[in-house]
C-alpha cells in the first residue's frame, strides 16, 4: 500500500510539473448572444471625374433622388451621367452598439464605374437582414486604388479604385436589443469546439464559484448561471472571462497548401513503422544553335542548325525507416537529412496516408 501511494504521489507530481499552456476564457470562447450583425445599402456617389456608371439602374436612380427634391426631369431625356456611379454600401453593426454611435462603411461599386476616387456618397440607409433600417450612411470615400490610361489605349491600374472607404461614414439609428440580460445561465460557445476542453472550462468555473455553477450541453456550448441584474451580470461576467483554462491539444493533422508548398504537421502527428525511399531523376536539355554557311560560289543558302545535348543525371535513391510512433521531431529529421524539398515531402505524406502509415488527417488546400 505504501508503495501504491508512491507511486500516485510521484504521478501527481509529474502531472503537476508538465507544462501547461493556459489561456484566457476570453480567448477560447464567445458569448451567446454578443455577436456582430451585418448592415447593407444601395446609393449614388457623386462628383466623380468622368468615370461614372453608364447603366440604366444609375440613370433610374438618379431619376428617383431628383424628384425626391422636387425636381422632375421630362421623359425621353437622358442625363448622360459621367460623374455619378451606383454603390453598395455595407458596414457591420458591433453588439451593444447604441444610437448616435459612428461605424465605418465600405462603398463598391456595381455598375462600370472604373473609379469612385473623388466622389462622395450621399445619404444612404444601411439595413438589416429583417429589412429594418439600423444606420444612414454618407460622407467623402477615401479609395486606396488608382489608375491611369493613356491615348495609345495602355492602362495602368494599382488596387482597386472602384472599392473605397468612410471612416465613422455611417451613423447608427436604431438598437439590436441583445438577449444578453435574458434568462439565469450566460452560454460561451468554443471557438474550436473539443469534449475535452468544455469539461476543464466547467471544472475551472465550479472551482472558482462553487459546485454545479456550470454545465456542458456539448462540444461546443457551456452554461453559467448568472444573476439576472445587468450590473451585476456585467461583473460576473468579467470574472468569468479572465479565468485561466487549459484547452485540449488538437487532433493530429498535417495540412498541404499544394499552391505555395507549405507543409505544417501539428505535434501530435505520428507514423506506423514504414520504410521511404527518395530519389531524384534530372533530364537536362541544352540547345546549342550552330550557323552554317555555303562553300564558296555554292549556290546553298545560311542556315541554323540546332545541336541538342541531352543529359540525365540520377541521384542515388536514399531509403529511411519510420520507427512505431514516431514524433514531429523525428520526422522533421529524416526529411532533413535525406534533404527532401517540399514537393517530395507531399508526395512521401500522401503515400504514408494511403498505405495507412499516417496516423493524422491529410488536409489538401
Amino acid at each position: 500500500m505504501m508503495i501504491r501511494r508512491c507511486v500516485v504521489f510521484s504521478l501527481m507530481l509529474a502531472v503537476l510539473a508538465a507544462p501547461v499552456m493556459a489561456d484566457r476564457l476570453k480567448d477560447l470562447a464567445r458569448i451567446k448572444g454578443v455577436r456582430n450583425n451585418q448592415l447593407v445599402g444601395y446609393g449614388l456617389v457623386v462628383g466623380l471625374d468622368g468615370t461614372g456608371d453608364k447603366t440604366p439602374f444609375t440613370n433610374q436612380t438618379f431619376r428617383n433622388m431628383m424628384t425626391q427634391f422636387g425636381i422632375t426631369l421630362p421623359d425621353g431625356v437622358n442625363p448622360k451621367l459621367a460623374n455619378v456611379a451606383a454603390v453598395t454600401v455595407s458596414a457591420t453593426l458591433p453588439p451593444f452598439a447604441k444610437a448616435g454611435q459612428e461605424i465605418d462603411i465600405t462603398v463598391s461599386s456595381i455598375g462600370n464605374s472604373d473609379s469612385l476616387r473623388g466622389g462622395t456618397l450621399l445619404m444612404a440607409p444601411l439595413k438589416g437582414a429583417d429589412g429594418n433600417v439600423y444606420a444612414m450612411a454618407q460622407g467623402s470615400l477615401v479609395v486606396g486604388g488608382f489608375g491611369a490610361e493613356g491615348l495609345d489605349g495602355s492602362r495602368i491600374t494599382v488596387n482597386v479604385p472602384s472599392v473605397g472607404r468612410i471612416p465613422n461614414g455611417a451613423t447608427i439609428e436604431r438598437e439590436i436589443v441583445s438577449p444578453f440580460t435574458r434568462g439565469d445561465t450566460i452560454t460561451f460557445h468554443l471557438m474550436r469546439p473539443d469534449f475535452t476542453t468544455a469539461r476543464r472550462v466547467v471544472e475551472v468555473v465550479n472551482e472558482h464559484l462553487g459546485p454545479e455553477m456550470a454545465y456542458a450541453h456539448d462540444a461546443t456550448s457551456v452554461s453559467v448561471r448568472a444573476p439576472r441584474d445587468p450590473s451585476q451580470r456585467v461583473s460576473f461576467l468579467s470574472i468569468l472571462e479572465n479565468l485561466e483554462v487549459a484547452p485540449a491539444q488538437d487532433a493530429a493533422k498535417v495540412v498541404i497548401n499544394s499552391r505555395t508548398g507549405t507543409i505544417v504537421i501539428g505535434q501530435n502527428v505520428k507514423v506506423s513503422p514504414a520504410a521511404i525511399t527518395h530519389g531524384n531523376l534530372t533530364v537536362t536539355i541544352q540547345e546549342n544553335p550552330d550557323v552554317q554557311q555555303p562553300n564558296p560560289f555554292a549556290l546553298g543558302n545560311t542556315e541554323v542548325v540546332q545541336d541538342s545535348q541531352i543529359a540525365i543525371t540520377e541521384e542515388p535513391a536514399r531509403m529511411f525507416k519510420f520507427g512505431p510512433a514516431v514524433t514531429l521531431n523525428e520526422i522533421v529529421q529524416a526529411v532533413n537529412q535525406v534533404g527532401a524539398a517540399p514537393g517530395d515531402v507531399m508526395a512521401v505524406l500522401e503515400a504514408l496516408k494511403q498505405a495507412g502509415a499516417l496516423r493524422a488527417e491529410l488536409i489538401v488546400i
